[in-house]
């Protein structure tokens, strides 16, 4: 696997300046930055064309009633994890797939309708050459999740300068007990963004065939009531952050709640969910080298409440993030509608 070499300073902040606002136009990164427009625009539109970084639009299927999460982890024969993993990652119902070490070997996160499809689609799965074994956890509340994740490196006003605006919102996931219902203008723009999240309301009117006046509101209104977000997609290790991992933990009830906002809150948390099964806690976080698993293992998990049993995969090499696929040099693909 060839790696993506990581980033300057200056592109390195304007990677986290998109991880914070997908969707915010170079002169915010610029003003956020103290740095000429001029320079963030040549930059940034580099980082894109050369697909380090990418932006997609995604609907919150959870909020918006459209299925379920499932994780799924699988063990392999010897020397079979990357080739189920791109077996895993060619079917349409993963979002999430990554080759992981541990006790396990692929780790993936699918998206079914309800919890009765869930038979139909494991069979699917586990019927793939070289599976030895799964196992499934349905996520049943988010705490946390990647669109949210602040990566650090800006002051106060600087966050503020990305992150007001009318394409970022604070998801209070605990009160959304009905999901939202969306029209068929609206899946259409929301398709439209799935393929660039960076599209101009102009882009998005002449093509979904509306004004662009119509296609601005339709697009804050996904957002503000949590069915759209802007999820910025690249390679932890281009900022500097080399060890992804995802976490694996069994919680007593007693303790889920104040555990999942507890790990929501760590800068190292970029997904945190609770879930079914055996592991009733997810995680997925990012750390800046392997020499901070071990104090991440003893003085972050060995000190929240309640946990019975801990188990902690790193990820080897991911193929699907946020339903776009990942070249084997961690680039991520041009994403395309159906």
């Amino acid at each position: 696997m060839v790696e993506i070499a990581e980033l300057d300073q200056l592109n390195r902040r304007i990677v986290m300046a998109l991880q914070l606002n997908g969707r915010a136009s170079w002169k915010q990164i610029a003003q956020a930055l103290e740095v000429a427009e001029s320079t963030v625009t040549r930059r940034g539109q580099h980082l894109l064309a050369s697909r380090t970084v990418a932006v997609t639009g995604v609907l919150d299927h959870l909020r918006c009633g459209l299925g379920i999460s499932v994780y799924m982890r699988f063990r392999t024969r010897p020397g079979r994890s990357l080739a189920v993993a791109q077996s895993v990652a060619s079917l349409s119902t993963p979002r999430f797939v990554t080759v992981i070490t541990g006790s396990f070997d692929v780790a993936a996160e699918v998206v079914v309708k309800s919890h009765r499809d869930l038979t139909t689609v494991i069979g699917q799965l586990e019927s793939i050459g070289d599976v030895l074994e799964s196992e499934s956890m349905v996520v049943i509340r988010k705490f946390t999740a990647f669109e949210e994740w602040n990566p650090g490196g800006f002051a106060g006003r600087a966050t503020d300068v990305l992150r007001n605006s009318g394409t970022v919102t604070d998801y209070a996931h605990r009160d959304w007990v009905e999901p939202e219902r969306l029209t068929e203008q609206e899946f259409a723009i929301a398709k439209l963004l799935a393929e660039d999240g960076r599209s101009t309301y102009a882009t998005i009117a002449t093509r979904a065939g509306v004004s662009e006046s119509t296609a601005a509101r339709r697009v804050e209104s996904l957002v503000k009531r949590g069915c759209l977000r802007f999820r910025t997609v690249f390679e932890a290790s281009v900022i500097g952050l080399d060890v992804e991992f995802l976490l694996w933990l069994t919680v007593k009830p007693a303790h889920l709640e104040e555990v999942g906002e507890k790990l929501g809150k760590h800068p190292s948390t970029r997904y945190v969910s609770a879930a079914t099964g055996r592991y009733n806690m997810i995680l997925q976080g990012v750390l800046p080298s392997y020499g901070d698993l071990y104090p991440y293992t003893t003085h972050v998990i060995g000190e929240l409440p309640g946990v019975v049993s801990a188990d902690l995969t790193l990820q080897v090499q991911t193929l699907k993030r946020a339903w776009v696929p990942i070249d084997a040099d961690g680039r991520p693909s041009k994403k395309e509608t159906e």
